[in-house]
């Protein structure tokens, strides 16, 4: 029997597994998820140690100071992380946890900002160019006021200012109240537009897992 018919019988049996969940959880549908979290895992963790751990251990063997200094600081922090396995210790470990969280929310901030946000205003304000757009004016100013009223209406529907009313309830400004009505409806279309992109991958990893199962039994039976 060769790898390649072994391959497929595990592939075969691993869908119809997956596609069990269709008539409920069950213990065949736990088994093919254990499986696939305990390879994914084992896959990222092979990648972090041949593609960032070892590179960086080689660095140790440098006669820059410096450079061994950039590897030894934050082999030391990830070292003390391990002690939050342990309540007794953990506090070890809350110096490189702070660390890394402040890292990674700067990160994440400076990513919406220059990959979200700036080139959303610029393709708003782009939208306006008719040597961008083309000869129609009517056409490059309907578009771009569509694009500009979707960002800024997406924006203030993020707005939760509110002040007291006289009755001591809190309300929120009636014009804001309304723009943000209307951002949320962009809101949900851009939802809707990402739920079909996913629904439609979905559909064709289904449509062709069930082609090869179709194509195998084919050939099983011819043979």
């Amino acid at each position: 029997m060769s790898i390649e018919l072994i391959s497929t019988l595990i592939g075969l049996l691993l869908t119809l597994m997956i596609f069990s969940y269709l008539i409920g959880d069950n213990p065949l549908f736990r088994v093919a998820m254990y499986l696939f979290v305990g390879a994914a895992s084992g896959y990222a963790a092979a990648v972090v140690v041949r593609g960032i751990l070892l590179p960086k251990l080689e660095l140790l063997q440098s006669n820059d100071f410096n450079q061994i200094l950039l590897v030894v600081i934050p082999l030391l922090l990830s070292v003390t992380l391990l002690a939050k396995l342990s309540p007794r210790i953990s506090w070890i470990g809350n110096f490189a946890m702070a660390v890394l969280v402040g890292v990674g929310a700067a990160a994440a901030i400076g990513g919406a900002l220059i990959g979200t946000l700036l080139p959303q205003a610029q393709a708003s304000m782009d939208a306006f160019s008719v040597r961008l757009g083309g000869t129609n004016i009517l056409a490059v100013l309907f578009q771009g006021g569509i694009m500009l009223l979707g960002t800024v209406f997406t924006l203030a529907s993020f707005h939760f200012g509110a002040t007291r009313a006289q009755d001591g309830t809190i309300k929120r400004n009636p014009i804001f109240n309304g723009i943000a009505w209307f951002g949320r409806i962009f809101i949900a279309i851009t939802f809707g537009v990402l739920f079909a992109g996913v629904y439609m991958a979905a559909l064709t990893a289904m449509i062709e897992r069930l082609s090869s199962f179709i194509n195998f039994t084919r050939q099983i039976i011819g043979l």
